[in-house]
């Protein structure tokens, strides 16, 4: 399935949006991904989070840890392909962090696995709770790259769709300028 037949699930689910959106790294776009409805059907959940399990299937993997909230059911699908454990980090005071007992093992490998990437800024913290902790970073797997492969996080990375999404810092955004309303459909509050 390459990068067009995705991006036709997409469609097929109204899950590309067109219109003005506050993305999760604080920039603003005309189009946003909602993965959520792309994910909710299981058949197409599983097909797109397998490219990214055979991506990483011959990598040494301890565990599988996402962001929640997008991350979760992209992670909880690439574990249950790999049958990997499955841990997520969530938001407390704005930054992500471990909760419910979960925990990173010192010397064991983790696969990062997000929905979106615009900056990778949720990635990056991920990646370093994991470091923090003494866990090492097998590779980041995700659904979307919105910068055509120009974030790097430093270790083998894949995704199924690349794009080169057009994003605006606030003060530069066209958008704001023809007085377009702003929307911010994402889980992660932001002002």
């Amino acid at each position: 399935m390459e990068n067009q037949n995705i991006l036709e699930i997409f469609y097929k689910t109204n899950a590309l949006l067109n219109g003005h959106f506050l993305l999760t790294s604080g920039r603003h776009s005309n189009q946003y991904f909602q993965c959520a409805l792309v994910l909710q059907y299981p058949e197409y959940n599983q097909i797109i989070c397998e490219k990214i399990a055979n991506h990483f299937k011959d990598f040494e993997i301890d565990a599988v840890i996402a962001p929640a909230i997008g991350g979760i059911v992209v992670g909880q699908e690439v574990a249950r392909q790999l049958n990997k454990k499955f841990i997520f980090a969530e938001r407390e005071d704005k930054n992500l962090t471990l909760r419910r007992g979960f925990k990173i093992e010192e010397g064991k490998k983790y696969l990062v696995c997000e929905d979106v990437v615009t900056t990778g800024g949720s990635v990056f913290e991920v990646i370093e709770i994991i470091k923090h902790n003494g866990g090492i970073v097998t590779g980041v797997g995700f659904i979307v790259d919105r910068s055509n492969g120009k974030v790097n996080f430093g270790v083998p990375q894949f995704s199924t769709v690349k794009l080169d999404v057009v994003s605006y810092s606030p003060e530069e955004c066209p958008l704001c300028k023809q007085g377009i309303e702003l929307v911010k459909p994402g889980s992660r509050k932001i002002k």
